[in-house]
């Protein structure tokens, strides 16, 4: 039986993080928790934060010790400190790592210059030093990297999972699904990918890539147990997933900002299926040497049908929503063709959460409970993918 494994997640202060962290700690595993603690400095730079309130992370972590009885040692540092990472890998001694320690906003990267190239060095980097700590002190583990829809794009063919059958010149094989990111930060994810790709092949790492869509949610079993275990609930320009944005919107009374004619299209799944997909993953790992990609997503939906449902579902409990179009600040089709294959994670054992109206109205639910601390100046747009800085220029510490 799969118990009793050593994971470290990496980046475990943040959304999906956290959230993975409490569940396989709740699963019977000895869980390690790292995170360097910069998003929280990128919300003071910025001027945002949690809607929902978020303890200090050791304080956090303490609470979930006193209420699960499970120990779960922590590791505060970053990731693009080789020798802070090696001496992370050398103590602990993983036998999985559960990779979500990145700078993961688009717009963040597409601030201005400063931005995008912090966003490459802290991603890329980090992660170039976790193979290299895998390589000298942990070579056997499996590394889980979370990685992004994004890398993807949104080509005029069905999207496969990692890989693509190519006939050319009578001649045929299969390689890396081609990639058209959207923007800086989705380039770093690609960069990753090539370069995990290559430590497989050159030194047997074995690699999982979850390309995962966008997740929606607050709660699972383990943060709604207790206030100290929350979850962050991210509604702002820089960090807000459209979903979640839109329901609070609906619960302040806020017109649901939809950017160009919200015809852009793409895969989500609720963050209880984010815990799954992980723990599937870790419980059937790539083998030596093996480079293995799965799309982690359940349900596509386009950003204006996304809105309707949210409207629908607030409208079912008495609040008057309706949609509002804003240009689109981003560079992006506003109609495509989008057919994403899905299917390696519900071999596995997935069973998805769906998107239900009950769901929507949930998350509207918690979105009122914080109302009071929304900032109605943080949801608007004021990053361009066309300009070559914003008025959010705060300095990248």
């Amino acid at each position: 039986m799969w118990i009793g494994v050593k994971i470290l997640v990496m980046g475990a202060d943040g959304f999906c993080g956290w959230a993975t962290a409490l569940y396989l700690s709740k699963q019977g595993h000895e869980v390690g928790a790292l995170d360097g603690l910069l998003r929280r400095q990128w919300d003071k730079d910025l001027g945002i934060s949690s809607l929902t309130p978020l303890p200090p992370f050791e304080a956090r972590v303490a609470a979930w010790e006193r209420k699960s009885g499970k120990k779960m040692p922590t590791f505060v540092g970053d990731l693009t400190n080789y020798e802070f990472v090696s001496d992370v890998f050398a103590s602990f001694r993983p036998d999985a790592i559960v990779h979500f320690a990145e700078q993961r906003s688009a717009p963040y990267s597409m601030i201005d210059r400063e931005h995008a190239v912090f966003t490459q060095v802290n991603n890329v980097v980090g992660t170039l030093n976790v193979l290299y700590a895998m390589k000298e002190h942990v070579p056997d583990a499996h590394l889980v990297k979370l990685g992004t829809m994004g890398e993807y794009g949104t080509p005029n063919i069905d999207i496969e999972e990692g890989w693509i059958r190519i006939e050319h010149n009578g001649r045929s094989d299969v390689l890396p699904y081609p990639k058209q990111p959207g923007s800086f930060y989705h380039l770093s994810k690609v960069h990753d990918s090539h370069n995990i790709m290559f430590t497989c092949r050159a030194w047997g790492i074995r690699a999982t890539d979850l390309n995962q869509g966008v997740v929606y949610g607050v709660e699972t079993a383990e943060t709604a147990h207790d206030p100290e275990l929350t979850n962050r609930f991210d509604y702002d320009e820089i960090y807000g997933t459209v979903l979640n944005r839109f329901c609070l919107e609906a619960a302040i009374g806020h017109p649901l900002t939809v950017y160009g004619d919200g015809g852009q299209t793409r895969g989500m799944l609720n963050i209880e299926d984010t815990v799954r997909c992980i723990e599937l993953a870790c419980e059937n790992p790539a083998q030596p040497g093996e480079f293995r990609v799965f799309n982690q997503f359940t349900e596509s939906f386009s950003v204006a049908d996304l809105a309707e449902r949210v409207v629908a579902a607030a409208r079912d409990m008495g609040i008057d929503a309706r949609i509002e179009r804003l240009p689109n600040p981003r560079v992006e089709k506003e109609q495509h063709y989008y057919n994403a294959k899905h299917s390696a994670l519900e071999d596995l054992g997935l069973k998805p959460h769906l998107l239900t109206q009950d769901v929507i109205k949930r998350i509207i639910e918690i979105a009122a409970q914080y109302k009071d601390r929304a900032d109605l100046g943080v949801i608007r747009p004021t990053v361009s993918w066309r300009a070559t800085a914003s008025r959010r220029t705060a300095p990248v510490k």
